[in-house]
């Protein structure tokens, strides 16, 4: 039984947004769901997953959800056992206690960071990587989640792109185009939404609270829906992992941000135009231009070039209007292209099992 790594425990510190709450609570359903691992979730804002999953108390200092035991991560949190896995997601550093507890243990753990999401060539040959800590016995491996097979893979579930094809297929045709606007407050919100104003044909963009709404209301005022134009902007509720799913789902093009949508954008096999969390220095253009080549190798010129004026339109505040009339003039093509992205990316491992076959190893 030990050496089926059983218990497992995520510590999730949360920065900003729900970005970071929310990959590790797919990870730890799914690795109780499809796994039978027996999940600690230690959060230091419980409050920041209810959102997500409602079935959460956020009052609770512990509680089971959807198999996953959920643990609100204090100073003073008692700490009974390490378990046989223990990942540290982002960095977030572990408690000293935990950490003395894991080098007094008579079989050390395997302890994982888990890393954020990124193209670049140099995290393949990081992927793996053992660090040994500076004075106690312990070894930690960095573990990296991406889009090759020389990484870890993306967070999916096994059921995940037939779900998706289910519901697709019982939706209902229309004529106007369906969009999901999920942005940081740094995007040109206020140029996209005059240009969806005189678009030619219809558009219905679904605002979610938080700064996209935020920007929205900035530029138009009021609380709306707002029809401007051939726009219906309309503001919708905060939608819990799956909801969210299926809005991306459900929408002809989507606008995502950070990680977790921007994965689950991908999945979604739509259209879809991601807004990279901005970086010092404009580093984080580095990391999206490594994105777009990975992406956009299998594309032709022309259909890359319209794919890439958007992205980068969209990160750096560029011309929108000439941008996004393109990009839904070749809707089509790059809705094609992505179905074929993400059946390219489900032929790999998920996150979740590279991440139960590379601890098997570390016994």
């Amino acid at each position: 039984m030990v050496a089926m790594q059983l218990h497992w425990d995520i510590f999730c510190r949360v920065i900003d947004n729900y970005g970071d709450i929310g990959v590790c609570w797919r990870l730890a359903r799914q690795l109780a769901a499809e796994h039978g691992r027996r999940v600690r979730l230690w959060v230091d804002d419980p409050a920041s997953l209810q959102p997500l999953c409602p079935a959460v108390d956020p009052a609770a200092d512990g509680q089971s959800v959807a198999g996953v035991e959920i643990r609100q991560w204090t100073a003073n949190a008692a700490f009974d056992r390490p378990a046989e896995v223990i990942i540290e997601a982002f960095a977030c550093e572990l408690p000293p206690a935990y950490l003395q507890a894991m080098a007094t243990a008579d079989r050390k753990p395997c302890w994982i960071n888990l890393e954020y999401l990124t193209a670049e060539a140099w995290a393949e040959g990081c992927h793996g990587m053992a660090s040994p800590h500076p004075t106690l016995p312990l070894v930690k491996y960095f573990f990296f989640p991406g889009f090759s097979a020389a990484c870890g893979g993306l967070l999916r579930e096994n059921d995940l792109l037939a779900k998706r094809d289910q519901f697709r297929a019982a939706l209902p045709e229309r004529n106007e185009l369906e969009v999901s606007l999920f942005c940081y407050d740094s995007a040109p919100v206020a140029d996209l939404l005059d240009t969806l104003a005189v678009s030619p044909q219809g558009v219905h963009c679904h605002v979610p609270p938080g700064k996209p709404l935020a920007a929205v209301e900035a530029h138009l005022g009021g609380l709306g829906p707002w029809q401007n134009g051939q726009v219906l902007i309309e503001p919708i509720a905060f939608r819990p992992l799956d909801d969210y799913d299926r809005l991306l789902w459900q929408c002809d093009i989507n606008f995502v941000r950070g990680e977790d949508s921007f994965v689950r954008a991908q999945w979604a096999g739509k259209p879809f135009v991601w807004q990279i969390y901005r970086q010092d220095e404009e580093a984080h253009l580095v990391k999206l231009e490594a994105f777009l080549e990975r992406y956009c190798a299998s594309m032709d010129r022309q259909l890359e070039t319209v794919v890439r004026r958007m992205f980068v339109a969209w990160n750096t505040g560029g011309n929108i209007a000439p941008a996004w009339l393109d990009f839904v003039e070749h809707h089509p093509a790059i809705a094609a292209h992505n179905r074929r992205w993400a059946e390219q990316l489900a032929s790999g491992p998920d996150l979740a099992s590279a991440l139960v076959n590379f601890c098997a190893t570390k016994v």
